[in-house]
């Protein structure tokens, strides 16, 4: 049986969208606001135009449209359905990879090299097993319980093995402490440790030499001096009495001022730079053209917790690692400029003081204030949230990273976010020749020169 076509299984993403919108009674704009997204973006998503990279924002909307646990199943199924389709045309190749199924009540995550959809993890509560692309089928009930027995005795039999090791010693087991996990353990979104070796930021490029930047999406271990991307230690500076931490994120550091607006700094003359993508294709195409943030850098963090225990966020700061004139080059801006009716509320970020802060911003909605983000702010496993930064420059070609603090349940910590391990960065474009996409004089689409 043939593959369905990439269109057909985007657009059955997004008819499913569009049935759990119409069981409520609000509209696009009052949806998106509650989501801290762009009206437009999420009337994309339900017409099927535009597949989200992350699945957090689906998972707020189907909670905000009363989706039962089924359906939202069926909207995972159907969003991993969707990215990889959109991935396969632009891949070249088939999407032929499988994914072993998560056990009864685990989790399941997908495969690490598919960079739409490696940071999302489904909880299975309802004790049925992820189905989707690459999943393999649920084993029959029969099976499954002879499996859980053999486990339970092999379990128990390396229990009593263990116990009877440790009387030649003279240590009963009370006495057994419990090895605490291994910190330089870099954690994915999904919530599965790697234990691979921790990696020390990179520093950040001279400012004759961009450095591409990564696809947003995976949360990074690194933390100042290259050790592990959270502490755990209390607010006495004792350690505290669980280990690791209980929340995860993602960043995207590809966001567009209302899903169009821009500016990308190229070491390129225009007829060596293909035309602007879509926001949705934005990091791979900067990547291959080695571009720069030009001006601004907008990072969408989502956040959420581990476990339904509160996890409350005390306080977001901005940490400048390098300074140095803006890049040399060329730049190309995204759209001809653009407006909606909707801005998002915000942390804006000045990177030419001398010691920036996250400044909480209120959003507009047609006129309604959306009320700005007020630290602390308390997130979990059901109640997510989305963080939107903006950072400015004019002066200089800055490397940065923020620091999320954290505290739950006695212990607190800090999570750094940054760029898969290195800083953001950001580049004034002043007095550069800046080009946009349009109509040339002779009536033929290229990228045109003009001041703005």
């Amino acid at each position: 049986m043939s593959a369905p076509e990439p269109q057909g299984e985007v657009q059955e993403f997004a008819a499913l969208l569009r049935r759990l919108k119409e069981r409520t009674d609000r509209s696009y704009g009052s949806l998106a606001r509650r989501l801290n997204m762009n009206t437009s973006t999420l009337h994309r998503y339900c017409a099927g135009d535009a597949v989200p990279v992350d699945f957090a924002p689906l998972e707020r909307f189907a909670a905000l449209c009363g989706a039962s646990a089924e359906e939202r199943m069926d909207l995972h199924r159907l969003w991993l359905s969707a990215v990889a389709a959109r991935q396969r045309p632009r891949a070249g190749e088939a999407a032929t990879e499988t994914t072993e199924a998560a056990p009864v009540g685990g989790t399941a995550t997908e495969p690490a090299d598919h960079a739409s959809v490696d940071d999302v993890s489904v909880d299975d509560t309802a004790g049925g097993v992820v189905s989707g692309p690459g999943v393999s089928s649920p084993r029959p009930w029969f099976r499954r319980r002879r499996v859980a027995v053999v486990a339970a005795g092999a379990v128990a039999l390396l229990a009593t093995l263990g116990s009877l090791s440790a009387l030649p010693s003279g240590r009963s087991g009370s006495d057994t402490v419990a090895e605490a996990p291994d910190p330089s353990a870099r954690t994915s979104a999904s919530g599965t440790p790697d234990h691979s070796p921790s990696k020390s930021p990179s520093p950040a490029a001279s400012s004759g030499s961009p450095t591409p930047q990564g696809t947003g999406g995976s949360p990074s271990a690194s933390a100042p001096g290259g050790g592990a991307g959270s502490k755990g230690t209390g607010r006495a500076g004792k350690q505290g009495s669980a280990t690791g931490t209980p929340l995860t994120w993602t960043a995207n550091s590809h966001v567009w001022f209302a899903g169009c607006g821009h500016d990308y700094v190229i070491d390129r003359p225009p007829a060596q730079v293909p035309p602007p993508p879509v926001a949705q294709d934005a990091a791979l195409w900067s990547a291959t053209q080695g571009a720069i943030h030009g001006r601004q850098t907008m990072v969408q963090i989502s956040v959420q917790g581990r476990s339904s225990t509160a996890v409350v966020l005390e306080d977001l700061r901005v940490r400048v690692v390098s300074r140095g004139a803006p890049v040399q080059g060329t730049a190309y801006a995204m759209d001809q400029g653009c407006g909606g009716a909707l801005t998002p509320r915000y942390f804006s970020v000045d990177l030419d003081k001398d010691r920036p802060i996250a400044q909480s911003r209120p959003g507009n909605d047609s006129g309604n204030v959306i009320p700005a983000v007020r630290m602390p702010y308390r997130v979990s496993s059901t109640d997510p949230e989305i963080l939107l930064v903006t950072a400015e420059t004019v002066t200089c070609d800055c490397g940065w990273y923020l620091e999320l603090d954290w505290s739950s349940q006695g212990r607190t910590g800090t999570v750094r976010v940054d760029d898969h391990g290195k800083p953001f960065r950001t580049t004034g474009i002043k007095g550069l020749p800046r080009y946009r996409y349009g109509t040339d004089a002779a009536g033929q689409r290229a990228w045109v020169e003009y001041d703005g």
